[in-house]
């Protein structure tokens, strides 16, 4: 075992009260130590409309994040998450599962509260019945690879790399009716996503969710972990779209034109979804910055059946 992982391992036996005590340290020092996160984070929240206090509480919970992870991440593989979680919102999803014909169901976090514990709470209390895939793009880093095999290796949980065969695995999903997860906020490679606006100012912005919901007959909900104070637990919120998608016998025959209406809706929603708590979103994320050019293996999305599929990741 590497040094890091088992002081990774340290760091995730620790109460979450002391972690969520040391991330606010950890968040503070982030912001007072690097000038162009600190410029990011200001400028976005500012952006947002986001007051003093709020964007002040968004820099701690930053660390708190950070912090947490380990314990989220690094758990026994059969072990419950450690920390209470409660529901608010969970008879939409039941409202789902319980629908005949059987339809899948897509769920839609940005960065924000503890989005790690939203795939995981969901595997706990739903996924005997529906089980949930989650997109992600796999790091870099050995270790966090590492990691993030461990940390998604769990019952009723599986994962999809931010690939063609990702995305034909999130595909087959929902056509079995089981739950697919991802975070729409995050920005795609170059050619998987429309410029959609997003606090007022042009975001790239994936299709991917819409597309799969579309070509699935799949729901769309809105799910968010939130981090209740001195290391007490989450709240895992679950609502429909503030501004669901929209019917398709009134969409356009355009399909440029389809792709940018139904961004513009998921990225009012998240919007939305923010507002409720713009303490707890990770303004420093960088939102607005130019894709990454599309990796040859990604190419050519239309062999999946989602033509023009963004390249988004995972809800956890």
């Amino acid at each position: 075992m590497s040094l890091a992982l088992w002081l990774l391992r340290g760091v995730a036996r620790c109460p979450l009260r002391l972690l969520h005590g040391l991330g606010t340290g950890l968040g503070w020092a982030a912001y007072a130590l690097s000038p162009t996160y600190r410029q990011r984070l200001d400028a976005n929240a500012q952006r947002a409309g986001v007051g003093e206090a709020d964007r002040r509480a968004a820099i701690g919970a930053a660390g708190r994040m950070t912090l947490e992870t380990p314990r989220l991440w690094l758990r026994p593989r059969e072990a419950p998450i450690a920390d209470p979680v409660r529901w608010e919102g969970a008879e939409h999803v039941e409202a789902v599962l319980r629908r005949e014909p059987r339809r899948g169901l897509v769920l839609l976090t940005p960065h924000m509260g503890s989005f790690e514990v939203c795939a995981q709470a969901y595997a706990e209390r739903f996924g005997t019945r529906r089980p949930i895939t989650v997109l992600y793009r796999p790091a870099r880093q050995a270790l966090l690879r590492e990691l993030q095999t461990w940390a998604r290796d769990r019952p009723h949980l599986a994962t999809a790399p931010a690939t063609l065969a990702g995305v034909r695995q999130l595909m087959r999903a929902l056509k079995r009716g089981e739950c697919v997860g991802m975070l729409p906020d995050q920005v795609p490679p170059e050619g998987m996503g429309v410029w959609a606006p997003f606090f007022g100012q042009p975001a790239y912005t994936m299709t991917l969710a819409a597309k799969l919901a579309r070509q699935s007959g799949a729901e769309v909900l809105a799910i968010w972990g939130e981090r209740l104070p001195r290391g007490a637990g989450y709240v895992v919120r679950t609502m429909p779209l503030a501004e669901p998608l929209a019917d398709a016998a009134t969409l356009p025959a355009d399909v440029e034109a389809v792709a940018l209406a139904d961004a513009t809706a998921i990225n009012r929603s998240m919007e939305a979804l923010i507002r409720q708590a713009p303490s707890q979103y990770l303004w420093g994320y960088h939102r607005y910055k130019q894709p990454r050019p599309q990796a040859a293996s990604a190419s050519g999305p239309e062999a999946s059946g989602v033509s023009g599929a963004s390249g988004g990741h995972g809800a956890s």
